[in-house]
């Protein structure tokens, strides 16, 4: 999660359409996999380790992201999230990286780093968004790197020493319209009438709940099936030695 959407969404993050439609998929994505404790990095307020927390899915979360102000321990509905600037080890059963590896100049290294220190059999759950052809202001406002498919992100997982053990596309519903959007974002940008910006926004109650049932649909239909189109890739992954 990127600190400067939660700037713009501030306390309505927690309701928001798009948080609580990937934290869902999320916890779909992930099934039964449980962890008495997730390491949770590139956290940001930790909106994910919160739901899975909610959810029963661990006990306890670490969430590390460098650019915290301060390092602290926060106990969150009788459960401990501890804050933290950086790690010395990973030895976590499950590892969230929901959204960081576009941040990353080396992603490969970034992504090895973790799992060399990771047990045999633990779980890597990633997040990124995908198809370069969407590259648009909204990247360059959050700093992205790169945008990826789901092929991109397998031959990753694998040179990372990991194996791939599903992958989908998510916000498929919103596919075609984003398409259009960012190519009209495209135009405005060529003539310079328009300035790098995050697409997310504070929407009336309305269309927030409007968006949020669409993406339940999603969730509980297309998700799991979905190899083709969408705006995220998720993408699980084991260490197997």
């Amino acid at each position: 999660m990127d600190l400067k959407e939660e700037d713009i969404l501030g306390d309505s993050i927690v309701d928001h359409w798009y948080y609580v439609s990937k934290g869902r998929a999320l916890r779909k994505f992930l099934g039964e996999i449980k962890t008495p404790e997730i390491l949770d990095v590139g956290a940001g307020s930790g909106i994910f380790s919160r739901q899975l927390l909610d959810a029963g899915q661990c006990s306890s979360a670490v969430c590390v992201d460098p650019n915290y102000v301060n390092e602290k321990t926060e106990i969150y509905h009788g459960k401990k999230i501890n804050f933290v600037k950086s790690l010395n080890s990973c030895s976590h059963s499950l590892v969230l990286m929901m959204d960081v590896l576009e941040h990353v100049s080396d992603d490969l290294e970034f992504l090895k780093s973790y799992a060399k220190n990771m047990k045999s059999g633990g779980y890597v759950l990633i997040t990124v968004p995908a198809f370069n052809f969407l590259w648009s202001g909204h990247d360059v406002f959050l700093e992205h790197l790169r945008r990826y498919t789901i092929n991109d992100i397998e031959t990753l997982v694998k040179d990372a020493g990991l194996t791939p053990v599903k992958s989908c596309y998510f916000f498929g519903s919103l596919f075609p319209i984003v398409v259009v959007l960012r190519f009209m974002n495209k135009t405005l940008n060529y003539f310079k009438l328009a300035k790098p910006q995050s697409e997310l926004r504070v929407y009336p109650n309305w269309l927030n709940r409007l968006l949020i049932i669409i993406h339940n649909l999603e969730c509980y239909t297309l998700f799991k099936f979905n190899k083709l189109f969408g705006l995220t890739v998720f993408s699980l992954c084991r260490k197997s030695y």
